[in-house]
């Protein structure tokens, strides 16, 4: 390779770059669902009526779009800094040695291919109006790539370019009930995606709805989402007494609790108020934290190392 090339290629793609770009990973994941949100709640969904151009005549919006236009535009251009993010991500990786980048090729592999899927099901939810059920499902989507941008993230921090870690103070009670943690999260997440389609805010004014009742699924939805918060209180409680509040598992738990607690209060807030957007916004957020944060408790709770 030309020596003039080789600096600046070591400078974009060389291992010390890689805490960034595992970490990008995971925020710009979590970011395109606050993005999509703001879509969605302004008003915006189909401010560019068509995919993949923005009018039929116009890959970009177009003034007489107005502000809508301008907002669902913005929104579909950030899947370029999501695709960027994942290519210096994946080559950065594939170029360490064998034994560094051991677990870390299919998780950037995985995200960078499911930004295309989130791309597709975007365009195909604008195509059919913003149909409910596929917008929910791009939102199920985006859950997925932010739990496996999660676990790069661990196995970064676990392979030899991070630490090697040490054995993983976990009760048996916060081992076994990890998965039961994370299958009741994910059902209230999946649930929680059918009261948004059921919800005032889809996107545009004549916009489709589930067709379900709201104050129903609401009530439906708090069930698994109270059942998460008693499961992590047992295994947080477990943790406490046997293994103390300074183990990684203990804190995992605890900010578990907290996110949980927080989904409750401004679910019930929601509900109350008469699903104001801002809440909305903040649950949306919250939720995907608590999928970046359930995976991890998985990956803490579950392993024989941190």
């Amino acid at each position: 390779m030309n020596s003039a090339l080789q600096k600046p290629i070591a400078a974009v793609f060389g291992a010390a770059r890689l805490r960034m770009y595992v970490w990008a990973s995971l925020v710009a994941q979590i970011l395109i669902v606050v993005t999509g949100g703001a879509v969605r709640l302004t008003g915006s969904g189909l401010g560019c009526p068509t995919w993949p151009k923005c009018t039929p005549e116009s890959l970009v919006n177009v003034p007489e779009m107005g502000i809508h236009g301008i907002i669902e535009f913005t929104n579909r251009t950030l899947t370029f800094v999501l695709v960027v993010i994942a290519l210096l991500t994946f080559v950065t990786i594939v170029r360490l040695p064998k034994p560094q980048r051991a677990g870390m090729v299919w998780p950037a592999l995985t995200i960078g291919l499911g930004i295309f899927g989130q791309a597709i099901i975007g365009g195909i939810s604008v195509l059919t109006q913003l149909n409910p059920w596929v917008v929910g499902l791009h939102f199920v989507l985006s859950a997925a790539l932010i739990a496996v941008a999660t676990i790069l993230v661990w196995r970064f921090y676990r392979g030899s370019v991070g630490s090697s870690g040490s054995p993983a103070p976990v009760a048996k009670v916060a081992a076994a009930l990890a998965w039961p943690i994370a299958v009741t999260g994910l059902v209230a997440l999946l649930v929680g995606i059918v009261v948004t389609g059921a919800g005032p805010h889809a996107g545009d004014q004549k916009a489709p709805r589930n067709g379900l009742d709201l104050a129903v699924v609401e009530h439906v939805h708090s069930y698994p989402a109270y059942l998460l918060l008693i499961l992590i209180l047992i295994a947080l409680v477990a943790q406490l007494r046997s293994k103390g509040i300074t183990s990684r598992g203990t804190q995992t738990l605890l900010w578990l609790v907290l996110a949980s607690a927080a989904q409750a209060a401004l679910g019930v807030a929601q509900a109350r108020l008469g699903v104001p957007p801002l809440l909305v916004a903040l649950h949306m957020l919250g939720a995907s934290i608590m999928a970046a944060l359930l995976t991890y408790s998985v990956l803490v709770l579950r392993s024989k190392r941190v």
